[in-house]
């Protein structure tokens, strides 16, 4: 019998089932990987909760080490005798654990860098270490700190950087201990990733207080500059014979623009900037001379100049501070009310920026935007490299992780 106008073929019938039966497949498997998806989800015991999203992931690095001052410090210095502390609210605010001791409103760019690194925890404070948390890395920053040993001391109790290399010496001695020799421990060091912030409280509270330091009346800026930046060297190169390999020093940034320094020197600030200018060029010449004498070193220099110059503050409050600041001391009253926009201010407090301006830094010097913004390289290309300057991820992740 002929097929009637308006029925289906038998070769079209069995086209149409098979379209319909392929649509059912590609329907189940979608919901198959959903629920897989799921369970996933269920046991790895809800990762959205933990300080950094970073899920299942190991670290890129076995260990990630900080040094530096206040811009770093996440509470070294809140067992000092000092005026340089912040363990009290208005700090903290918008930090999982409220005050800590970290000069912001919330994270710190270190805070950022560890979890670009892939850490899921913050790095603790040398202050408080137990056991084999030093595996992971330690923060030994302190606020007021600089390369002298005298910077900062009119403030009270401070750990200067040569201190903190002594702290990370220890460290050292421990991790040892843990891996059973010293040369694992080397090989264990030379994997990580260490950061250095600090420079700036060798001007704010040291060249430029004459009331107390009198190395503005020894030294020109140009003279103070090489002096400073040939300790700075010497420091670098201390780290570098601990096994430090993958070290990114960060440049200053723009003192000149900071909130306290502008009102206690008004039109005068811009000589910070004469001096940031002329400690930059000299130290990223440092790191390219230490690249080239010592023996596996891949030091990078964070150009924190330009990236703070060039990162977007479009909608941002760039002159005020967030927090009502105490007089002639430029950090926080303590127990104030913080502003509510915190996201629309550049600085907390009359010297330090909030976490929103932290993330952009910490972003920038990580991935660099532009070539200048990290030179040789950005910390997302340090991680990468062994001691020759070879990728290492392969080898990092098959022998450190093994276990």
């Amino acid at each position: 019998m002929p097929w009637e106008t308006g029925t289906a073929s038998p070769s079209n019938a069995i086209a149409r089932a098979l379209q319909w039966s392929a649509c059912c497949l590609v329907i189940v498997l979608s919901l198959g990987i959903l629920f897989v998806e799921f369970l996933g989800f269920l046991s790895s015991g809800n990762s959205y909760l933990k300080i950094f999203d970073g899920g299942n992931n190991q670290p890129h690095v076995p260990c990630y080490f900080i040094f530096g001052d206040s811009t770093a410090d996440d509470g070294n210095n809140n067992n000092l005798s000092t005026l340089s502390k912040s363990n009290y609210s208005p700090y903290g605010v918008d930090f999982p654990d409220g005050p800590t001791g970290r000069f912001t409103n919330g994270r710190l760019m270190v805070d950022f860098i560890a979890q670009f690194l892939g850490f899921d925890e913050f790095i603790p404070p040398f202050e408080n270490l137990t056991g084999q948390d030093i595996l992971k890395g330690v923060n030994y920053a302190s606020a007021s700190s600089g390369i002298r040993d005298e910077t900062g001391t009119q403030t009270g109790q401070i750990i200067s950087m040569n201190q903190q290399l002594r702290n990370h010496l220890t460290t050292v001695s421990r991790i040892a201990q843990i891996l059973k020799s010293k040369s694992a421990a080397k090989e264990y060091l030379g994997k990580c990733v260490y950061t250095i912030l600090t420079g700036s409280n060798d001007y704010i509270n040291n060249y430029f207080v004459p009331s107390y330091y009198n190395t503005s009346s020894e030294y020109t800026l140009e003279h103070y500059a090489d002096v400073l930046v040939k300790e700075y060297s010497e420091q670098l190169k201390t780290l570098h014979s601990y096994g430090a390999r993958k070290v990114a020093v960060f440049g200053l940034g723009l003192l000149y623009k900071l909130p306290e320094i502008v009102a206690v020197y008004g039109s005068n600030s811009s000589i910070f900037d004469t001096a940031v200018k002329l400690f930059n060029s000299r130290l990223l010449a440092v790191v390219y001379g230490l690249n080239a004498q010592l023996t596996g070193a891949t030091f990078t220099y964070i150009n924190n100049y330009e990236i703070s110059e060039t990162i977007s503050t479009d909608g941002l409050n760039t002159t005020g501070t967030c927090c009502q600041v105490v007089e002639g001391e430029g950090l926080c009253i303590s127990g104030s009310t913080p502003c509510s926009n915190r996201s629309q201010y550049a600085f907390f407090d009359g010297y330090h920026p909030t976490e929103v301006i932290y993330e952009a830094n910490a972003r920038r010097a990580y991935k660099r935007m532009l070539s200048s913004d990290a030179l040789p390289y950005d910390i997302s290309h340090l991680e990468k490299l062994d001691q020759y300057g070879v990728d290492d991820a392969t080898f990092f992740h098959t022998k450190l992780f093994a276990s």
